[in-house]
């Protein structure tokens, strides 16, 4: 069945004192009218987010539709004037994460061709993130659909914890990357009981950066993993094996080029002391979770008595929850940038903090004109 959604703006009355807000953010008042807010999302749970952050903007969600043909096909209907206002389009990303790329495409392509004066997509889990290196004869996946958003209309992106920061440069038009990082920090601060007894720890070493501004934030040791059970994605081959070593030629063979030997990776070592500590593991994204369940089994045998991991997007595929709960983690922490209401009822280990003050603000900011350095105050570039 379509999921519409009613509603029109409605502006506020500037305050003479702006209230603080938790997380050190202030209460925003939005001053100009002449945008609207719509969700291009056809499942009700993923509307969640859009909802928190249109009741912080004062405003309600812009009226459209949302769904499935009867042949599968993604439909969209506008349903109120859009010309000559900036349209913010929120969409959060299910598992379904094919469909949900498809509203948002053809929702923004709606917008375009209605004659809207920007169209700004507020994605807080930019999807195929993973896919942005060249593997084998694959193809750099993040790239396209940076293309295929420029061309469907959008002119500037809001999102949040990149897997990679370098993914801004796919884009011909802004991207605003935001940091969950302090909602997390005031997380252990206010949630963590003794959290001055805890080390940060980095579950690889490519996520040492990460771990050590955790660290240095909160005042607290660093730990880091190294060794695997199996290969990373970063030692995944590239291509430049290609083309086959052994193949029949004719006259001069060419260069002979020195052999490279093979990495080989020892077992699952910790560097540094977890012993008689709480022990936090921070990542940016959590999906298939073997690899922190490992890591939670070697770090309870050297020592620490209980295991966190904080993390800004909780994907949380397949089996995660249930291989949480038999685990030896104690809580898993993550933020609304994605739902997974379904999973916490699986699971009472998982944890969310809510992320909507900071999207919230940026769409004020975006649409005012405002700088958003706010927002990025005391961020460092390993965030």
């Amino acid at each position: 069945m379509p999921i519409s959604r009613f509603g029109c703006h409605r502006s506020l009355v500037a305050y003479s004192q702006t209230p603080t807000l938790s997380y050190g953010y202030k209460k925003m008042n939005v001053s100009r009218s002449g945008y609207r807010v719509f969700s291009a999302n056809s499942t009700t749970a993923c509307t969640e987010l859009a909802k928190k952050i249109t009741e912080r903007l004062g405003v309600e969600l812009g009226k459209s539709v949302v769904y499935q043909g009867s042949n599968t096909e993604t439909k969209v209907d506008v349903k109120e004037s859009v010309r000559g206002q900036d349209i913010f389009i929120i969409q959060t990303i299910p598992r379904d994460v094919n469909t949900a790329i498809m509203e948002l495409l053809v929702m923004a392509y709606a917008l375009k061709t209605s004659c809207a004066k920007n169209i700004i997509g507020v994605i807080p889990y930019f999807p195929y993130s993973k896919q942005c290196k060249m593997r084998k004869r694959g193809s750099i996946v993040c790239k396209l659909l940076a293309s295929m958003l420029a061309k469907a209309g959008l002119t500037h992106i809001i999102t949040m914890d990149l897997h990679q920061k370098e993914i801004q440069g796919f884009f011909s038009f802004p991207v605003d990357n935001l940091r969950a990082s302090p909602f997390l920090i005031q997380y252990i601060q206010e949630e963590i009981p003794d959290y001055r007894n805890a080390v940060i720890v980095a579950k690889s070493p490519s996520a040492a950066k990460r771990a050590q501004s955790y660290a240095e934030r909160l005042r607290l040791g660093l730990a880091v993993m190294h060794g695997e059970a199996h290969h990373s994605e970063l030692d995944m081959a590239d291509g430049r094996q290609s083309p086959p070593l052994s193949r029949t030629t004719t006259g001069h063979t060419g260069l002979e080029l020195p052999l490279m030997m093979a990495k080989e990776k020892p077992p699952i070592t910790v560097v540094g002391d977890v012993g008689g500590r709480i022990a936090i593991i921070v990542d940016d994204i959590i999906d298939d979770v073997e690899d922190f369940v490992a890591a939670a089994e070697i770090l309870k045998e050297r020592g620490a008595y209980k295991i966190y991991i904080m993390a800004t997007h909780g994907l949380l595929s397949a089996d995660a929850p249930r291989l949480i709960e038999e685990s030896a983690i104690d809580e898993v922490v993550v933020t609304n940038t994605v739902p997974h209401e379904v999973q916490k009822l699986q699971c009472p280990k998982i944890k969310t903090v809510d992320v909507s003050m900071i999207l919230a603000e940026a769409i004020r900011r975006t649409h005012n004109g405002e700088s958003m350095a706010y927002l990025f105050r005391n961020i460092a570039v390993d965030d």
